[in-house]
């Protein structure tokens, strides 16, 4: 039986151009890493893509998480940083309040139509809520973000970020982590988001996944937008509950 349905954040529950967020995010990150630690801001630009790129490996072999990594090879590259109080103290103040700043211009963030909607359907059903977003980002950002799209963590009953998760999507690892938080099976829980590449669980462990991006995946159990979605989700649950009695 479906138990859960766990929402994708950027461009599923929230319009925003994600390219451009991470670039100004990223470059005050590198400009706090060089006003705290008197480096030049290269040095500091070329240490953080490192670290994000090591955290987004799927290759990865490591049990850190995706925080704890980032750290690692920033104090490989810019020497013991971590543990610079005044370092996290800075990029904490920027996780919590100067990354508000960053709504406009090219990022054009907003409430995407439906969002409201069909997380008040799925709880209406009885459905647990979880918010997937891909964990790059502090709870700290994912709460701005959230905000962003009009919406609270308080709707959720977990959030993966990059201090409680070990690796990015479409990680099976990172999928399973969140699914067993729940206390759920990959085969209870439904995703939805927008992204035809992350938001489709690699390898495949069972999960489903609802659709809400532009094309027609393969894969996807269900294709349209949000409001389209809150008005097809009992029948759609109804229909996978019948299929998997069915079987059994």
């Amino acid at each position: 039986m479906i138990k859960a349905i766990l929402f994708d954040l950027d461009d599923t529950l929230l319009d925003l151009n994600l390219t451009a967020f991470m670039g100004r995010y990223t470059l005050e990150q590198s400009r706090v890493l060089s006003r705290v630690l008197a480096r030049p801001l290269p040095s500091c630009s070329i240490a953080l893509a490192k670290a994000y790129l090591a955290i987004d490996a799927q290759d990865r072999m490591d049990g850190m998480t995706n925080e704890r990594l980032l750290w690692k090879v920033l104090d490989e590259d810019l020497g013991s940083v971590s543990q610079n109080a005044s370092l996290r103290s800075a990029l904490d103040y920027l996780d919590q309040e100067g990354a508000r700043n960053f709504r406009g211009g090219l990022v054009q963030a907003r409430p995407r139509e439906g969002n409201h909607e069909v997380i008040q359907t799925a709880k209406d059903m009885g459905l647990m809520v979880g918010l997937a977003t891909n964990p790059c980002f502090s709870l700290a950002v994912d709460d701005v973000r959230l905000s962003w799209a009009e919406l609270s963590r308080d709707l959720f009953v977990d959030v993966t970020h990059i201090g409680n998760s070990t690796r990015n999507k479409p990680s099976a690892r990172y999928y399973l982590e969140f699914i067993s938080r729940l206390g759920l099976t990959p085969e209870e829980c439904i995703m939805v988001g927008n992204d035809a590449r992350r938001d489709f669980c690699k390898p495949d462990i069972g999960l489903l996944t609802a659709y809400v991006g532009h094309g027609r995946p393969r894969r996807s159990i269900f294709e349209g937008n949000l409001s389209s979605l809150a008005r097809h989700l009992p029948e759609l649950v109804a229909t996978l509950d019948a299929r998997e009695a069915h079987l059994h």
